[in-house]
């Protein structure tokens, strides 16, 4: 664990409680993606699958408590609670576009071909392309309220965070892992018309508008 790994899960974490917050205070879920929230939840899942057979550590397995279940509720609100508020319409991203490729790749490009391993790497891919429907959804709908902008500001900061944690472990403990790094810069660069769209306006009290 240092500084950049710990910043970058609590800024994961902030990410999961404001959108939880966001759709719970205001009885809805506009502007959210359930595409986008379907795909970390198959991350999560298939992640953390080692919960069952591996202990690191408390908090390392309450972090993953934490991120599958709030995941899931996360589905479960946009899908059932507040089912009527979700705009099924503009969300149409077609995620086994992003799914069915990250497998292939998982199978192909791996550390160990092994289930386990499989799932990890599988996550990892999946993981740096889960935000596109969410991005495609604020695209279409040309804009995106502050809430859902903060929380993908931090959604993309952990990634971002997660980077500096690479270079930390490679340059203090001669340890990187070309899969995680690969897949994070790919993360990182999809969220960066978003973040300067986010510090010019969003910051100052705008409005975050996209070109459809």
């Amino acid at each position: 664990m240092n500084i950049f790994r710990l910043l970058g899960d609590l800024s994961h974490l902030l990410a999961i409680i404001v959108l939880l917050l966001k759709i719970w205070t205001t009885r809805s879920c506009a502007g959210i993606s359930g595409k986008s929230q379907i795909l970390f939840a198959i991350v999560y899942i298939a992640r953390y699958l080692d919960l069952l057979n591996t202990y690191i550590s408390a908090y390392n397995t309450i972090m993953k408590f934490v991120f599958i279940s709030a995941s899931l509720a996360t589905i479960f609100f946009m899908y059932v609670k507040f089912k009527a508020t979700y705009d099924h319409n503009h969300d149409s991203f077609r995620i086994e576009f992003l799914i069915a490729p990250a497998l292939v790749l998982a199978l192909l490009i791996n550390h160990e071909f092994s289930p386990l391993e499989i799932l990890w790497t599988f996550s990892i891919y999946l993981e740096s392309v889960a935000i596109l429907p969410q991005l495609f959804l604020v695209s279409k709908t040309g804009e995106a309220e502050s809430i859902t902008s903060h929380y993908l500001f931090a959604l993309g900061s952990y990634r971002g965070l997660y980077l500096l944690n690479w270079v930390y472990r490679y340059y203090a403990e001669d340890h990187y892992d070309l899969i995680a790094i690969v897949a994070g810069v790919v993360q990182t660069v999809l969220y960066c018309d978003f973040f300067y769209l986010y510090i010019t306006k969003v910051l100052k009290g705008k409005k975050l508008q996209l070109p459809a």
